[in-house]
């Protein structure tokens, strides 16, 4: 059987001299040339393109696996508990760990690391430890200072009285001859949730509504004067640059 390859001789530049010719024609070549010629053809290898094709094919398969694996990995890294959390537990990055979970919509159920702030975030329900923590069982942690309460005003809103605006929150109390007393702030600087949308066809003639973020020790002040039938109203600190 015929041999598939090719011979590869690496051979230096002929020099008349050195070689040992002894004229043009290469006839009467001495015993040093002989020998040199010897050493040139002990330099040569058989080169067989097939062992060139089996090594590429090689790192291709080797590529075509990593690149596949790559791609197959629909893992995404979440936090989880390094210790057992209880509620009302204020819990930093430090608290816990980064693993990679394979769970359909894991990015938009369980908490990620850009999600943890640096001021922390409160636990509202019992964790495990090594438990994924669901972005449901943490709460900010301005929560443990400040909720939201509704309420009903009993004046038009300003226009500048918007979502992220701080107000202060004027209560009068109702007196029995259905007068109301001189007003005083029950609130200072309590910051706009939200305006409260009416729906219906039944228009509440109390006056707008608006959702409030007050720190809990004004959450009672706020409650009793909603209970009493108070007059509520509210006003801006900062007023706009540009009406």
């Amino acid at each position: 059987m015929a041999q598939t390859g090719v011979w590869i001789t690496f051979a230096d530049k002929f020099d008349a001299a050195n070689d040992g010719y002894s004229g043009a024609d290469g006839s009467g070549m001495t015993q040093q040339g002989t020998a040199r010629i010897g050493d040139r053809a002990r330099r040569g290898f058989w080169f067989d393109p097939r062992f060139a094709i089996g090594i590429g094919l090689v790192v291709l398969s080797v590529a075509g696996v990593i690149t596949l694996v790559g791609t197959a990995d629909s893992s995404v890294e979440v936090m989880a508990a390094r210790e057992d959390l209880a509620p009302g537990q204020r819990v930093s990055a430090a608290d816990l760990q980064v693993t990679r979970a394979r769970v359909s919509d894991a990015d938009s159920l369980y908490l990620s690391r850009s999600e943890v702030p640096a001021a922390g975030l409160v636990v509202t329900r019992p964790v495990s430890r090594g438990e994924l923590l669901p972005q449901s069982a943490v709460g900010s942690a301005d929560g443990l200072e400040l909720t939201s309460v509704v309420v009903s005003t009993t004046s038009q809103l300003p226009e500048s009285v918007g979502s992220g605006s701080r107000i202060d929150v004027w209560s009068a109390a109702q007196e029995q001859t259905g007068t109301f007393a001189a007003p005083t702030v029950i609130v200072s600087s309590a910051t706009v949730v939200r305006l409260v949308q009416q729906d219906g066809l039944v228009v509440d003639s109390a006056g707008p509504s608006v959702e409030l973020l007050v720190p809990r020790s004004a959450v009672a002040r706020v409650l009793e004067a909603v209970a009493n039938g108070a007059a509520i109203s509210v006003v801006p600190v900062d007023l706009p640059v540009k009406g």
